[in-house]
């Protein structure tokens, strides 16, 4: 067997200038594609009755817009590097440690696309309940729907990323997703008995603005892990970070915006799909919400894929991919999924303050290759776990004032004063 230090990594090389075939509508395609399905707008709905329609369009928007400027960021910083999300670990955190993050990611990645499936299994359970006569306990139909959509992702997988974002997302799901978004936006806008109403509805107050804002950012920040291993394939820096802010800015707001839409008018105990079914045209709609959710699932593999070359090169990016989707496929046909969402959601917590350091290491850097020898950043690392303390911490005792946004904030402001003498001191020993 060929030793792996003598084998290529891709993911921890920068991607060549010709194969950077992105451009600015790529990227707003890819993100907006992304930033789309069933479960943001099931997360928009929690906000319902927390707080009022003006405090919930205050926290969509401005959350949406911050969160999203946060993914651009990185996506900006993928782009001019060229490296995958592995690759900017490594250099933050070494060589060594950076696999335990990697490690991270490639779980919650797993665990994502796990829950992807569930979703679009119970979706086209539901949809076949409705116009076939299927029954929603049927143990065959559940299986059957499960290794219909795997099978889907792995076909996907099979055939090359650009070309994938290119032509099936950019060219195919994007207008069908838009149409069927304005057509259910239209159909539960006009449900509403008073628009002054709903915006004069007050929340019970088990929500303040800030947190309502951390649930919203909650969804951008999760594709942070991501975002590089796409934006890598960027022709330019500026047209990455906008069109990736823009994409998923207005995938977010509208999901989310949606999802407050949808509960406000449907019948208390609803659920979200059995909503979605109810409405004039919602069947065609929910399928292809359906369709564009295989993209998120895809999304979460591919990168999971990505890191898993980079701790193996020996298995192509390719066969990572397509060994990942059997294994969420088998996971989402044994594991009670829904029990295990607070588990994701704890698991995603730590990539805030993970990618607060990585800002404050690489934000406005060149030089993107000095600190690839290092087994180890200690001060890095340590500021990490810091980060996890804090965020858990305002999370259990101060949830008025948001976790997400003073992490970031302490994670990257003691990353920029540290980034200087942590130089230095590798530089002294070195030489």
């Amino acid at each position: 067997m060929t030793p792996t230090h003598h084998l290529h990594n891709a993911s921890l090389t920068p991607v060549a200038l010709n194969d950077r075939v992105f451009r600015w509508h790529d990227h707003v395609s890819l993100w907006f594609g992304l930033g789309v399905g069933l479960l943001v707008i099931q997360v928009g709905a929690y906000l319902v009755p927390a707080v009022g329609s003006l405090d919930a369009a205050l926290a969509i928007v401005l959350g949406s817009v911050v969160g999203a400027g946060l993914l651009a960021w990185t996506a900006r910083l993928g782009c001019n590097s060229g490296l995958s999300s592995a690759a900017l670990m490594h250099i933050t955190y070494g060589s060594t440690f950076a696999r335990l993050p990697v490690v991270l990611n490639m779980v919650q990645l797993i665990g994502w696309t796990t829950f992807e499936l569930v979703i679009m299994r119970e979706g086209t359970v539901a949809i076949g309940e409705q116009s076939l006569g299927w029954s929603s306990h049927d143990i065959w139909s559940m299986m059957a729907a499960t290794v219909l959509w795997g099978a889907v992702l792995m076909v996907l997988l099979s055939v090359s990323m650009t070309q994938v974002v290119r032509k099936l997302i950019s060219r195919l799901a994007l207008p069908l997703v838009v149409a069927s978004l304005l057509w259910l936006t239209w159909q539960f806008g006009t449900r509403l008995p008073s628009l002054t109403a709903f915006w004069e509805r007050t929340g019970d107050g088990s929500m303040g603005l800030l947190s309502a804002m951390d649930l919203v950012i909650a969804m951008p920040v999760s594709w942070l892990p991501l975002v590089a291993d796409y934006a890598r394939y960027g022709k330019k820096g500026h047209s990455t970070q906008s069109g990736t802010w823009l994409g998923y800015a207005l995938a977010n707001i509208w999901c989310y915006a949606l999802g407050v839409l949808v509960v406000s008018v449907a019948q208390p105990g609803t659920n979200l799909v059995s909503a979605l079914l109810l409405a004039q045209g919602g069947l065609l709609a929910l399928s292809l919400i359906l369709v564009d959710e295989i993209d998120n699932a895809y999304g979460d593999v591919y990168s999971g894929a990505v890191s898993g070359h980079s701790i193996r090169p020996g298995l192509s990016v390719r066969q990572w991919g397509l060994g990942l989707a059997i294994v969420c496929m088998v996971l989402a046909l044994v594991l009670p999924m829904h029990s295990l969402e607070p588990f994701l959601l704890m698991l995603s917590s730590v990539f805030v303050p993970l990618y607060g350091v990585i800002w404050g290491r690489l934000g406005g850097s060149h030089d993107f290759s000095q600190t690839h020898q290092r087994p180890i950043d200690w001060t890095a690392a340590a500021l990490w776990m810091l980060g996890i303390a804090v965020y858990h911490g305002l999370a259990n005792y101060a949830p008025q004032w948001g976790s997400t946004l003073p992490t970031l904030a302490l994670t990257f402001t003691l990353a920029w004063l540290t980034r200087k003498s942590e130089r230095r001191l590798f530089a002294w020993a070195q030489g």
